[in-house]
Order: structure tokens, then C-alpha cells, then sequence
């Protein structure tokens, strides 16, 4: 049976937690925000507080309602303050263990019909939710960074997802203004399962010598009417957030598309991570960014 959606926890301020946070108080649910440390909680709320301003300066977020979207919204460091919560949605690293805890400090407190989401975007949902006490309450609920502008949300439901909770969630979804798509519990779910191959023979491309970052981004773009190319796409997402998810991908199909080319090992190794390190297959060093083309001398 559907039940409906009224207050929603976040666990995790980071980038992506920050951003759902945001989307839920901006559609009418009261929402709490949990963070480990003062810092790192205040932090994820200046983050919220300025995406709010600059919608306002822009004209595309009224002042009133992003006046209403604070007071809707509030942060903790205490796991009791989620206790209240009809759904909590998981956005902590992307690690098995740190999630298996921070779910179960949650549990304890929380009420027995409150349903718990997990954004990863690789990891075995069904593996979190066995490790719960409500796996019949558990799914996958896959948000795209940034979270406030893209439309897309994957639902994932798991062979013990109970009736009526998936439709719970992707009435929820709905409700925060975005699209969302079914999808099993399969590693990489729908988008990753086809994006992942297509970045990594990109970057074989490169190591092959089929054309130079600039072109083969502007390849993608004009030729497949993409809005940026893969390299572009790589240095915004992250290029050790990715190849951690290849990793994993690899790891379960055991198949060669998704094992990451020797290219991509060395950047990351080298700390080129894409834009939040200012180098990757571009340099951010100034405006506009330049192809990294020493990536593929010697």
C-alpha cells in the first residue's frame, strides 16, 4: 500500500547530500540533514544557502520561496533528529561499511514503517538492505549531480522491496519535480550500466590516438548531439569518483568495457581528479580550461 511522503532525512552534507536536501525543503517537506561534524555540516548548508542566492539573483528562485526552503530545513549531528522521519535518504561516502554503519545507528531510533533510500550509484542495494532490519523497506534511490537542476531520479527496487514501497518513492520523487525511472538491482542500474562504457573507450580512444581530447569532445557533441563530451563530462563528475564505480562494475561483470584503462589509473594516481582538483583531462588553472594533452606524450 502507498503511504505518503511528509518528513524526509538526509544522511550526509556533502555534495550530493547538500543537493537533496535542498530539493526535498524546496518542494514542502520539512527535511533534517545529518553531517558527522560541525564543519563539515556547516559547510553542506552554505553550500544550499548559496544555490538558493544564485537562483534568486538569476530570477529563477523567488525570495519568499527560498526564504521558505531554509525554514523548512534544518542540520544535526544527532541521529535522533531523524527519528520522525517518514524516509531517510543515505548520501555518505561511497563505501559499504560506512554506509552499514550509519545505517545502523539510524535503525535504533527510527519508526518500524519509515522507509531508508541509499543514493549510491554502484554499490549492491540488496546487500544494504539485508544488512537492516526493514529490507522490505529499503531501495535504491539514485539522484545526478547537480542534484537541484537534473531531472533524472532511478528507483531501484530489490527482489525483498515490499509492494507498494517503490510506489511510495516514485510518488516522493515526483513530488520533488523529478523524473523517475524503475530499475533493478543490477550494478550501475540503467544510466551508469551504459555511460561507464562509453567514458572508458573514450579514454582508450585517446591512449589509441584517434583524435585529441578537444576533438574527441567536440566529436561527441556535434556528431551525437550530446551537451558536453566525455572528457568534459569526466573532469565535472569526477575522474576517481568514476573510476572507483568502474571498478565495482568490473568487479561484479567481470567483462572488458568496464575495466578502466591504464590512462585513467595513472591520473588518478597522480591526483588529476577533474575540476574539484583543477587538473584532469583539462586544466582549470585559467579561463577557458586547456586540453591536458601532455597526458598522451612519451
Amino acid at each position: 500500500m502507498q503511504k505518503q511522503i511528509k518528513k524526509v532525512g538526509v544522511l550526509g552534507c556533502g555534495l550530493m547530500g547538500s543537493g537533496i536536501a535542498q530539493v526535498a525543503a524546496q518542494s514542502g517537506h520539512p527535511t533534517v540533514v545529518l553531517e558527522v561534524s560541525r564543519p563539515a555540516l556547516d559547510a553542506g548548508l552554505k553550500r544550499i544557502e548559496a544555490f538558493l542566492a544564485g537562483g534568486v539573483a538569476k530570477g529563477k528562485v523567488k525570495p519568499e520561496d527560498a526564504r521558505d526552503t531554509q525554514a523548512r530545513l534544518s542540520g544535526t549531528l544527532e541521529y535522533a533528529d531523524l527519528a520522525e522521519c517518514d524516509l531517510v535518504i543515505e548520501a555518505v561516502v561511497e563505501n559499504l561499511a560506512a554506509k552499514r554503519e550509519a545505517f545502523g545507528r539510524l535503525e535504533a531510533r527510527l519508526n518500524p514503517a519509515a522507509i531508508l533510500a541509499s543514493n549510491t550509484s554502484s554499490l549492491c542495494i540488496t546487500e544494504m538492505a539485508g544488512a537492516t532490519s526493514r529490507p522490505g523497506k529499503f531501495v535504491g534511490l539514485h539522484f545526478f549531480n547537480p542534484v537541484p537542476l537534473m531531472k533524472l531520479v532511478e528507483v531501484v527496487r530489490t527482489v525483498r522491496t515490499e509492494p507498494g514501497v517503490e510506489e511510495t518513492v516514485l510518488a516522493f520523487a515526483r513530488s520533488l519535480g523529478k523524473t523517475p525511472v524503475r530499475a533493478v538491482d543490477r550494478t550501475g542500474f540503467i544510466v551508469n550500466r551504459l555511460l561507464v562504457p562509453y567514458i572508458l573507450d573514450a579514454i582508450r580512444a585517446l591512449e589509441e590516438g584517434v583524435g585529441t581530447i578537444a576533438d574527441i569532445d567536440q566529436g561527441m557533441k556535434l556528431g551525437c548531439g550530446y551537451p558536453m563530451g566525455p572528457f568534459t563530462l569526466l573532469d565535472l563528475v569526477g575522474i576517481d569518483t568514476t573510476y572507483f564505480i568502474a571498478n565495482i562494475m568490473f568487479e561484479e561483470f567481470r567483462e572488458p568495457r568496464f575495466a578502466p584503462p591504464p590512462l585513467m589509473k595513472r591520473m588518478v594516481l597522480a591526483g588529476y581528479h577533474g575540476r574539484k582538483s583543477g587538473r584532469g583531462f583539462y586544466d582549470y588553472s585559467a579561463e577557458p580550461p586547456t586540453p591536458n594533452d601532455s597526458l598522451t606524450r612519451g
